[in-house]
């Protein structure tokens, strides 16, 4: 592979094939010079983006950010395909570099972001969230930073978002807002308080998530005559859970303006 450009120390650009590759290797602004040949068993890391709109921005930011946390976010991407059994992006190592960039101009400001969606991730994406909190004591060992926990929650979506077939981000917070509202319905008909730590909850949650998706997507089923006989002798044997139903059903018209069927 050619050098095309070498960005700082540790990165340059280069061409592979007819696409122009980003590569991370330790040294590579005092070993190398534009136009010389590198091999791939010297390159550390390499990111290929097929995006001609996304180059200028990685460029600069590749070129200005320190080479340790460059180095970190690889770090932080292999706990989490290890610990999630994926294989991220480039774009994600990308995008959660420039992350780090921005959460650090905040921390010399002091501002920290007070995430409304913390308790929601924790709920529905457990270990997408402790990946999070990995890579923010991470961060916080290099930097020698004390942050507050909210911060794993855009590192935490990050990886979320990555997950191929997987809704945007806007898709993801509105199914995480949908499915904390319908537990809060049930908590509040009931007046309980759900053990979000036993095996129950997660099976309730879990089918949720599937209903929650079918609304979202518009995907309401038809009624056939077995199903509204079940529907009727559940409506006798458990009243108060058909109560409940009926303010979801409620929810779901005014949030989704959709019916929800019988089955």
């Amino acid at each position: 592979m050619k050098i095309s450009q070498i960005l700082n120390n540790n990165v340059a650009l280069v061409k592979r094939g007819g696409n122009e590759v980003f590569i991370v290797s330790k040294g590579i602004g005092f070993k190398k010079k534009k136009g010389q040949q590198i091999e791939e068993k010297e390159i550390e890391k390499m990111y290929i983006l097929d995006s001609f709109d996304m180059l200028d921005h990685f460029s600069y930011l590749l070129s200005h950010s320190d080479p340790n946390d460059i180095f970190l976010i690889n770090n932080i991407i292999s706990y989490g395909e290890e610990q999630l059994g994926i294989k991220a992006s480039d774009y994600l190592s990308l995008a959660l570099l420039d992350h780090l960039e921005f959460l650090l101009k905040r921390v010399e400001k002091q501002q920290f972001i007070k995430s409304p969606l913390i308790w929601d991730t924790k709920r529905f994406y457990p270990d997408y969230f402790k990946v999070g909190l990995k890579a923010l004591k991470m961060i916080e060992e290099q930097k020698g930073l004390q942050l507050p926990e909210d911060e794993a929650v855009s590192i935490c979506l990050h990886f979320v978002n990555m997950e191929e077939g997987r809704e945007s981000r806007k898709s993801h917070i509105l199914e995480m807002q949908t499915l904390a509202d319908l537990v809060s319905i049930v908590e509040r008909h009931f007046n309980i308080i759900l053990d979000e730590e036993s095996t129950n909850y997660m099976r309730f949650t879990t089918h949720l998530q599937y209903f929650v998706q079918r609304i979202i997507d518009g995907e309401i089923f038809n009624d056939g005559s077995e199903t509204i006989e079940l529907y009727k002798q559940v409506c006798q044997l458990y009243p108060e859970s058909f109560k409940a139903v009926q303010k979801i059903k409620i929810y779901v018209h005014s949030q989704f303006n959709l019916e929800i069927s019988i089955g």
